[in-house]
């Protein structure tokens, strides 16, 4: 019987096997380091990164319950005939409802969405109204030992973070629980701008991922807080500073109505509506269910019934931005029913409800119109007062940019598409006379939701990640970031690029 014979392998074939086996398990292992986070972390694409909290069922009860409030204060928002009655002059809500648990108006998750679409609970982040996956302690880069989610303006030029944020643990998250220390914020100008208690509450009742945080309002802590955070004005503590402490500033709302703040090289941090802020506290947040399903085709008509055109409700009729004279001059070419202290139609806030019902049912378009145009302020005005409805807004405010950015795809119109106030009511004729045209803006809805952002969560997220303080930044003149060239112009954002074409808006290279 003859005796099988083992093919030969010369040396040099045998190095070269060798060679592509070594190449093969390097490339394994760079794959597995490879910093994905520059992608929005959505549950769909990272499963892994995510963990439910507890019995499904249970959480997602207990976490949709805390925003029941949120979805009954619709009821409670005065049109702008109300909300405008500070527009303007630098008031704005009394207390900041964006950084309260209790402030937003919800498009919740449905049983039926998600049959549709495959996209469960279980599928989605604890932020949305019905979702349950929690983030587990953030990865490090093997060879640099750095987190790789990226979470600062610093990190990446593109979005608002937020998703990050409210996803991060830092990796040594449960050392530092073991260990028991809080982080102390102290709230320089009192608990009664934030809408929040002393203690832990906000960071227990809101089930933030990262809670061991505390909040105080006793100033004499300022010398030891961790993080000294301040709404609106800045008053320079009576105490030293550490240099193991973070300074932030947050405004509410735009530059022309917030102090300019003239010291140098006090804070480390921003938490405004700006998407290059280290904290981004946007009016509203959308997000994709699925970013994958940004439109589905809708089972109404959304412009059955409705005899008319254009409404507005508005009360401050001296907005350095020209909108009332826009309003003016587009009546010239279609119907403009104006509600308020500068129009002719009146609506009471006492009965604001009617006044939404009156725009759902007999109204095709509304003037989503911002008092000033500043870079992302985009406030209630367009997300609850007219994507919350189902009319078609028109926006005049932030950039065009800043709105594709910031809203559900083709959800509204914005004045600088439009050469002129002529050219938008041209185009806004032929919406109302073909149906199938005005629906398309409306298929975006079912999509997504307005998330909850927690503010708070993320402050307390961003207190335990090392990298910030490391090596904490600072802004030389806060000033020159918050209200340099190119963040408002009086006139329309399309004349303002015509005068300054090579003109760049300012970024995170304001700071040092």
């Amino acid at each position: 019987m003859a005796r099988m014979r083992l093919a030969k392998v010369s040396p040099k074939k045998c190095f070269f096997l060798v060679l592509c086996f070594a190449v093969l398990i390097l490339l394994v292992f760079n794959l597995r380091d490879k910093d994905w986070s520059g992608r929005t972390p959505h549950v769909l694409y990272a499963r892994d990164d995510y963990q439910p909290l507890g019995d499904g069922n249970d959480a997602r009860n207990e976490i949709a319950t805390s925003h029941v409030a949120n979805r009954a204060t619709l009821k409670q928002l005065p049109a702008d005939v109300d909300v405008d009655g500070n527009d303007g002059n630098g008031g704005g809500p009394s207390k900041d409802s964006r950084a309260s648990a209790d402030y937003g108006v919800r498009q919740p998750w449905s049983e039926e969405r998600s049959k549709k679409d495959g996209v469960t609970a279980a599928d989605l982040p604890w932020y949305f109204s019905q979702g349950v996956r929690y983030p587990k302690p953030a990865r490090r880069n093997r060879k640099t030992n750095k987190r790789l989610a990226r979470l600062l303006p610093s990190e990446t030029a593109r979005g608002d973070r937020i998703s990050n944020q409210l996803m991060f643990i830092p990796p040594n998250y449960e050392t530092i629980k073991r260990k028991g220390k809080l982080k102390t914020i102290l709230v320089y100008n009192g608990l009664s701008p934030w809408n929040v208690k002393a203690g832990r509450d906000v960071f227990l009742s809101s089930k933030c991922p990262v809670s061991t945080c505390t909040i105080t309002a006793q100033r004499e802590k300022a010398a030891t807080a961790d993080l000294v955070l301040y709404k609106d004005h800045y008053i320079p503590p009576a105490v030293p500073r550490s240099p193991y402490q973070i300074y932030m500033m947050y405004f509410l709302e735009c530059p022309y109505h917030t102090q300019h703040v003239k010291y140098p090289d006090v804070f480390n941090w921003t938490a405004t509506y700006r998407k290059d802020s280290d904290i981004v506290a946007p009016y509203e947040k959308w997000e994709y269910f699925d970013p994958r399903v940004r439109q589905i085709e809708q089972d109404r008509n959304y412009a059955l019934n409705k005899t008319r055109k254009v409404a507005w409700f508005v009360s401050n009729c001296g907005a350095r931005n020209g909108r009332l004279q826009y309003a003016h001059e587009l009546q010239k070419y279609i119907a403009v029913d104006i509600y308020g202290a500068c129009g002719t139609f009146k609506c009471s806030r006492n009965t604001a409800e009617r006044c939404f019902e009156i725009l759902d049912r007999d109204y095709k378009f509304y003037l989503a119109f911002e008092n000033s145009n500043c870079k992302d302020y985009i406030t209630e005005k367009f997300f609850v007062n007219a994507l919350t409805r189902n009319v078609l807004p028109i926006v005049m405010g932030a950039r065009p940019e800043d709105y594709e950015a910031s809203s559900p795809q083709k959800s509204y119109l914005h004045v600088d598409e439009f050469a002129s106030p002529k050219e938008l009511a041209e185009y806004l004729h032929l919406l109302d006379r073909n149906d199938e045209l005005y629906n398309s803006y409306f298929k975006w809805k079912g999509t997504g939701e307005f998330i909850n952002t927690y503010y708070w969560c993320r402050v307390c997220a961003m207190l335990h990640d090392d990298a910030s303080f490391r090596k904490p930044k600072w802004y030389g003149d806060i000033n020159d970031w918050w209200r340099g060239p190119g963040v408002c112009t009086n006139g329309s954002w399309r004349n303002y690029r015509a005068r300054n074409p090579a003109d760049k808006s300012p970024s995170s290279d304001a700071h040092r």
